[in-house]
């Protein structure tokens, strides 16, 4: 199954982060951004469908922009004002459009960590 999906965790909680905002962004080399989509996390920290489908999948740099500093002052976490962390890129790059690129956050509002998933 090729194209993209990500899930945020909630490392403070230990759980599924619901209602994350997240936007992803087509890169160009002039340093441009397209906006491709825009989507919230489930219950289960998951968007409801793939950020970029597999017929859609191309090579090319792209961002993930996850908006977490509205997600921690809503559930209620202790965090500084204004957020430490209140919008994360992270910023990875597509070489064999033909694999799944799963891009999943693991965040606090201190701290956060990325991999490339299964």
């Amino acid at each position: 199954m090729a194209g993209l999906s990500t899930h945020v965790l909630d490392i403070v909680r230990g759980g599924p982060a619901e209602g994350v905002e997240i936007e992803l962004y087509s890169l160009g080399e002039d340093g441009s951004r397209l906006s491709l989509a825009r989507a919230r996390t489930n219950a289960d920290g998951r968007t409801d469908a793939p950020l970029i489908s597999a017929a859609a999948a191309r090579i090319g740099t792209f961002e993930l922009v996850f908006h977490i500093g509205d997600y921690f002052r809503r559930s209620g976490a202790r965090t500084a004002e204004p957020a430490f962390l209140d919008a994360i890129p992270i910023r990875f790059s597509v070489a064999d459009p033909q694999a799944h690129y799963h891009v999943p956050l693991l965040a606090s509002p201190w701290s956060y960590s990325t991999y490339r998933g299964s």
